[in-house]
């Protein structure tokens, strides 16, 4: 296989294969393969292999493989001053688990800057929330009260944790349950974070890019 992507997925596929991510399209950066389904063995094979779902209504699932590939190495992780402040003083009660379908359904609600709707579409909620169901998927809740507040959620295979998006309805209710779920992962030994995506609000958190060569390695070492 010498052509560049990307491929086509047949949904009658069992085996749930995909194409090397060197053949990943560099324009628009990262899309490798189109159609397939999200079964959730397939999608876990995508993320054990550095790929991910990533499509809006209408169009058919895509996959991408972006180089470089945003991740957060959990050590590295930094929390502003003004951040600290905020979790020192206990503004929001952080749980892990607890409103998986109620996070995922917020981040799909959420506008998002230069996006017209979501990339969370009913489809892929179900897809992860049967995800959750199996133990793979994971969230993190702020709240306020009784008010989920923030929250973020992704997916974890050995020792690696993919995230996936996050939401905030509050200053900070994001990140404080970002930061959280940070350190209760490395606690747990978790090496690597994927955040998929360099975004400026990531950049704040610790995440640097590394080249998608190096992301897959660790991926075989890890998961």
């Amino acid at each position: 296989m010498n052509r560049t992507g990307p491929f086509w997925l047949d949904p009658a596929d069992t085996g749930y294969v995909f194409p090397p991510v060197e053949h990943a399209l560099r324009e628009p950066d990262g899309l490798l393969a189109i159609g397939g389904d999200l079964a959730p063995e397939r999608i876990l094979n995508a993320y054990r292999h550095g790929i991910f779902p990533w499509f809006s209504p209408g169009q058919p699932i895509l996959w991408w493989s972006p180089d470089p590939r945003a991740v957060l190495l959990p050590e590295k992780l930094k929390v502003s001053r003004s951040l600290r402040k905020t979790i020192n003083k206990g503004s929001f009660r952080v749980t892990f688990g607890t409103a998986f379908e109620q996070v995922i359904r917020a981040c799909a609600a959420t506008p998002r800057r230069g996006q017209p709707g979501t990339w969370i579409t009913e489809e892929m909620q179900q897809a992860y929330i049967h995800l959750h169901r199996m133990g793979y998927a994971h969230s993190a809740e702020s709240w306020s009260g009784d008010e989920l507040v923030g929250g973020l959620y992704g997916i974890r295979l050995g020792r690696v944790f993919y995230g996936e998006s996050m939401f905030s309805r509050r200053t900070d209710a994001s990140k404080v349950a970002f930061v959280h779920l940070v350190r209760k992962l490395q606690e747990e030994g978790v090496v690597l974070i994927d955040c998929q995506v360099t975004t400026d609000h990531l950049l704040s958190l610790g995440a640097e890019e590394i080249p998608r060569r190096r992301f897959v390695g660790l991926l075989r070492e890890y998961t």
